[in-house]
């Protein structure tokens, strides 16, 4: 690492020290209410995140903890508001805020990455958790049998293979 560079990180890291002391002695001097800032400091991390990925764009990787935090922190803030009696009904944001993270990981991540996959499991978990609170998919596993008779359908119309062809034999005499 270059001198300046070094020298660099050390005001960095020099005056986030700095900020946090000054927050922290503002706390317990009673000048900055906790109860009502706690929320804004998991925004503010989520953001540095996605601060971090548009400084660099090939550290696509910090677009997760930037989600969840974010995601995160803005439901805690609205909580904190007076509404913490929700969070029986907005749980299932735990779930989706990771979804939302592989979303952006898969958007902007190497092309060719199958990170939609969980980014879709997540989301759909989520989606399906706040339609049974808001019933709005009461009848949901309509859908997995309507699905599941499909397959079944579909297999029974596929071509069969003639049956005087021999197949190529790969098992061991």
């Amino acid at each position: 690492m270059s001198e300046q560079a070094k020298n660099h990180s050390n005001y960095t890291v020099g005056i986030i020290l700095i900020l946090l002391g000054v927050f922290f002695l503002c706390v317990q001097l009673d000048l900055v209410n906790w109860d009502n800032f706690w929320p804004i400091i998991l925004i503010v991390g989520g953001l540095l995140f996605y601060l971090g990925f548009l400084v660099n764009r090939r550290n696509f990787g910090l677009l997760m903890p930037g989600t969840i935090l974010l995601v995160i922190g803005v439901l805690f803030f609205y909580t904190n508001r007076g509404y913490w009696h929700r969070m029986d009904e907005l749980w299932p944001t735990f779930v989706i805020a990771p979804g939302l993270g592989f979303i952006l990981m898969y958007i902007f991540g190497p092309k060719g990455n199958a990170l939609w996959i969980p980014a879709t499991v997540l989301i759909v978990l989520a989606c399906l958790f706040y339609g049974r609170l808001w019933g709005i998919f009461r009848y949901w596993p309509v859908i997995l049998i309507a699905v599941g008779l499909y397959l079944l359908v579909r297999g029974l119309n596929l071509p069969k293979e003639p049956a005087g062809k021999d197949r190529a034999d790969f098992t061991e005499k």
